[in-house]
């Protein structure tokens, strides 16, 4: 084995692999939307930032002048630790033609290739703003020297960062072949662990804008001082320069040390997980019959459309992958339930009826209708070709997102009347729920059929059609913008503060013909898209 040969051979793939992954931004005009469609987003906070970065730049006379520095630096590498154990569960556990790649190179290059594309990926999306967030700071200090030294400092960071967290996520991949159900486990494991971490941001975001004995005693506890001492080797040539101690030095040698080593071990694991067989129970080829769960019930069993919505719904239960993309909401939903959790004793019950009701309208339209057609993909041909019209097609899809999001949206304003919310006002919830999550299904299914997602993408080892980041974004605002000011004019309504004046009674109406206008004419899209499929 060369090492020098197969650190070229790794440039050369990660090169590939690199190349690939702009030409798949840049070729598809979907794509290109939805890019600036996040840069529109973040794009907002960015600037909000940059001039904050040039006032520290002018004020900071020390590196401990900088508001949470230690903490900061010291989950520098945990975060790029975290984040590339994910990718490497989510994208880059396998490479593209794999049988030739593997036969044509040494593992390790492989390995080379696929940490160095997922590192120039990474340096893509979040140097951008980092570095102008650093570039506004280097003028407000008077120096460019920060640009280059920082690059110096945080690359062996990151580099051996990358290179753990592939073998972490190698490693948890052969965990999960070796035992397929602690999968399922793992992934209710990781929603929880989101959720926990977004509604603890909420409320540590809240107390670092406060302030507090007790955050300055939290960042001092978890601040590594030689970790510290090393990221501030940065601002040297600076005014805000440190003398180079020793531990800093020791830092650099551990960095320097552990990547060759986390090398070594991510292509042990690698070349394990590559090469070795997947284990089966049992060596008998017997023919898997179905045990008889597409059986509807009723009241699914009453039409063919229901038929379909249990046939659904069954394959979500054996493939809740499908479902990953509901995550998403969980960052929404985060601050939410800060703002239930801090509400007085009689606003509670109604905030969280309200909040049942946004839930289950976004369920009833996300589980299911954000991508028709990439959900039907592989059986499409079949489908198009039966006596089953499309309008019984789509309703179907309609009536599972509707069997998910209705009882949501209706049992959590009704017991929400344990918390002392009004009968009557979980009532009027509860109704205007379950007329939102019809509309939000049908809208949901006409978008989804204008921008259909086709191709699988590796999530925690298994592949899953997720729909556009741009149709879940888009849905999730129009949605959500709708909800809440249906709920709004429902307790208005329901509390008699409502007087319909002229004003108010054409608002309204007009609110209600877009709600079900809309609604109805994105039904009718998703039913024509169906009609007029070609399989190719």
């Amino acid at each position: 084995m060369n090492l020098r040969r197969d650190l070229r051979h790794g440039l050369r793939i990660g090169r590939a692999e690199f190349v690939r992954s702009l030409r798949g931004y840049l070729g598809d005009t979907r794509r290109l939307v939805g890019l600036a469609f996040v840069v529109l987003f973040f794009g907002g906070s960015l600037l909000f930032a940059l001039p904050a970065a040039y006032v520290l730049g002018r004020t900071a006379r020390s590196v401990t002048a900088i508001p949470f520095f230690g903490p900061a630096t010291t989950a520098l590498p945990m975060v790029f630790l975290l984040l590339a154990t994910v990718r490497t569960l989510e994208r880059i556990g396998r490479i593209e033609s794999e049988e030739l790649v593997l036969t044509t190179v040494h593992p390790r290059a492989v390995v080379v290739g696929l940490i160095t594309a997922e590192v120039g990926r990474l340096l893509l999306w979040f140097g951008i703003p980092v570095g102008a967030f650093v570039t506004v700071f280097a003028l407000g200090l008077g120096t460019p020297m920060v640009l280059v030294t920082s690059g110096v400092v945080v690359l062996p960071i990151i580099v051996s960062s990358a290179v753990w967290g592939y073998a972490c996520g190698i490693s948890v991949l052969r965990v999960l072949r070796r035992l397929p159900g602690v999968r399922r486990v793992l992934r209710g494991i990781g929603i929880l662990v989101i959720l926990g971490f977004v509604v603890v941001s909420q409320f540590v975001g809240r107390q670092l804008v406060e302030g507090g004995e007790g955050v300055q005693g939290f960042a001092s506890a978890i601040t590594i001082g030689p970790l510290v001492e090393y990221v501030a080797l940065a601002f040297a040539g600076t005014p805000l320069a440190q003398p180079t101690s020793i531990r800093s030095i020791a830092v650099v040698v551990t960095l320097l040390t552990l990547t060759p080593v986390g090398l070594a071990v991510a292509t042990k694991q690698a070349s394990a997980f590559w090469f070795a067989e997947t284990p089966t129970r049992s060596g008998s080829r017997q023919v898997q019959t179905s045990t008889g769960g597409f059986t509807a019930p009723r009241p699914f069993a009453w039409s063919r459309a229901g038929r379909i919505a249990w046939g659904i719904l069954v394959r979500a239960r054996r493939h809740p992958q499908k479902l990953s993309h509901l995550v998403m909401a969980l960052f929404f939903i985060g601050p939410i339930g800060t703002t239930v959790v801090q509400s007085s004793g009689d606003a509670i019950g109604p905030l969280v009826a309200g909040t049942g009701v946004g839930f289950g309208t976004y369920l009833a339209g996300a589980a299911f209708g954000l991508n028709p057609l990439g959900d039907d993909r592989p059986q499409l041909p079949l489908l198009l070709l039966t006596e089953t019209s499309p309008r019984t097609v789509t309703r179907g899809r309609l009536i599972a997102g509707v069997a998910i999001g209705v009882p949501v949206a209706v049992l959590v304003p009704l017991a929400s009347i344990g918390l002392r919310t009004p009968p009557l006002y979980a009532l009027a919830f509860g109704v205007v729920g379950t007329g939102m999550c019809l509309a939000a299904s049908m809208f949901a299914v006409g978008i989804g059929s204008a921008y259909p997602i086709y191709e699988e993408r590796e999530f925690w080892g298994t592949e899953s059609v997720v729909p556009s980041t741009l149709v879940m974004v888009a849905y999730l605002f129009v949605v959500g913008g709708g909800t809440a000011l249906g709920l709004a004019v429902t307790w208005f309504g329901v509390t008699g503060n409502l007087s319909p004046t002229p004003v108010f009674s054409v608002g309204f109406g007009l609110y209600l013909l877009l709600t079900v206008g809309v609604s109805y004419g994105s039904y009718r899209y998703a039913v024509r898209r169906y009609r007029r499929y070609t399989v190719t």
